[in-house]
């Protein structure tokens, strides 16, 4: 399952981000794995995210693109 977030905190020294599902206002995840493939520096708050999330368990789910809209 893919999912499109926003950005909400980002642990650089950890690779972790927080995301907030578009169009949710309850629907936030904290903790998440992001691809190392993405640099430190496109991992701005607010910017667009896709979150993979392997047979819809979120404990498996990882950031895996950016994009601005």
């Amino acid at each position: 399952m893919l999912e499109i977030g926003v950005l909400k905190t980002w642990d650089s020294v950890n690779y972790k981000a927080g995301v907030q599902f578009a169009g949710s206002l309850t629907t936030y995840f904290d903790n998440l794995n992001v691809a190392r493939n993405i640099a430190s520096g496109d991992m701005t708050i607010g910017r667009s995210v896709i979150v993979a999330m392997p047979e819809g368990n979120p404990k498996d789910a990882c950031v895996i693109a950016v994009f601005t809209v």
